[in-house]
């Protein structure tokens, strides 16, 4: 059995992910501290690995919730740890990916890549009702 600090690092992993994407789309944009006054705004105006870096944040933010949730409810239903373990840790590596795939401006498989990550939450849910269905 997973003690809960697997838990908490496939949830610390995720939520950090956004932040390492973050730091690509600055540092390829040139970030300088005065920027720091704007840094929306500056992101916006990014082109290039930068812009894509930028999206993949934004899009890594947007997928946040619904893993957290599954994990979560996955953890409160007593999902098989090994289970729940696989499928966190798959949606991590495939945001990685996927990530990968956004900054390569590689569309097609990004496309492909962010359906296998999303799949992985979805999945865990889908798990659970089919179990206390």
């Amino acid at each position: 059995m997973q003690s809960i600090s697997g838990i908490i690092y496939l949830i610390l992993s995720a939520c950090l992910l956004p932040y390492a994407f973050t730091l690509i789309a600055k540092m390829t944009a040139g970030f300088k501290p005065k920027d720091n006054q704007q840094p929306r705004e500056f992101l916006a105006k990014a082109t290039g690995v930068a812009a894509r870096a930028n999206a993949a944040q934004q899009n890594s933010f947007e997928s946040l919730p619904l893993f957290i949730a599954a994990i979560l409810m996955a953890e409160y239903m007593v999902l098989d740890q090994h289970v729940v373990s696989l499928f966190g840790w798959a949606y991590i590596v495939l945001r990685i990916i996927y990530g990968m795939c956004y900054l390569a401006n590689w569309a097609t498989l990004r496309s492909i890549v962010w359906f296998l990550s999303m799949a992985c939450p979805i999945l865990l849910l889908v798990l659970i009702i089919h179990l206390y269905a």
